[in-house]
């Protein structure tokens, strides 16, 4: 009786080595675009790098500190003739530290870090204020080439802050420095005053007939104008 010869198998090493290529590669192209505004990796003394090696869930890639969920963490953006963050910024706006020395930032960043509710580090040139200023930052270290803005403060929970938002609404910060006041379900318009839904169907109704009202008033003007010449 001949031999039988082996049964073939495929080796699941090669089929696993893809996949983590494949994985590998979405990420890279998943990569957030403020993460690679500014070419070269960061410096061996990075902040952000230090704090992105603190456990292993998070990774570094080109400029920016992702959890596994590719969400940004930190920033690091020194050092990249930086005049303004760029549109793009906002990307970062999950960030827990941002680094920004060493650029010729302009002065007069509070708009720029709306949305930033989650920044507890951020590290400015010496020469460029903490947006919010000392009311919006626990501590503000200052040093000759920078200074550091740390723990961001909830403006609506300050103790003693004056009472911003009307009865029906509630304050929720928008980043350092920054509030805003929600209506309560319910309420909307001016200082939340008004009760019950905002009607777009009545809103829209009142426009379209204005609208066409004024249309039939041009159009029989501009016929009589047409008929004296």
């Amino acid at each position: 009786m001949a031999p039988r010869e082996p049964a073939s198998s495929v080796s699941p090493i090669p089929w696993a080595a893809a996949l983590l290529l494949a994985v590998g590669m979405k990420r890279v192209l998943a990569l957030p675009e403020i993460c690679t505004q500014c070419p070269g990796a960061v410096q061996n003394t990075s902040s952000v790098a230090a704090y992105c090696e603190k456990t292993t869930s998070k990774i570094m890639q080109a400029r920016c500190c992702l959890n596994q969920n590719g969400t940004i963490l930190g920033l690091d953006l020194q050092n990249c003739s930086l005049k303004d963050p760029g549109p793009g910024f906002l990307q970062a706006s999950t960030a827990v530290i941002i680094d920004l020395q060493a650029n010729p930032l302009r002065d007069g960043l509070t708009d720029t870090f709306r949305g930033f509710t989650k920044l507890q580090t951020l590290i400015l040139p010496q020469n460029v204020t903490c947006p919010g200023g000392i009311s919006a930052w626990e501590n503000i270290a200052f040093f000759t080439d920078k200074q550091i803005c740390q723990e961001q403060k909830d403006l609506c929970n300050s103790t003693g802050g004056p009472e911003t938002c009307p009865e029906n609404g509630s304050c929720e910060s928008e980043g350092p420095g920054l509030l805003q006041c929600v209506c309560a379900d319910g309420f909307h318009g001016y200082k939340c005053m008004r009760q019950g839904s905002f009607s777009l169907l009545k809103f829209f109704g009142i426009l379209g007939s204005t609208t066409l009202a004024i249309s039939i008033l041009l159009w029989g003007t501009q016929r009589r104008k047409a008929k004296a010449s």
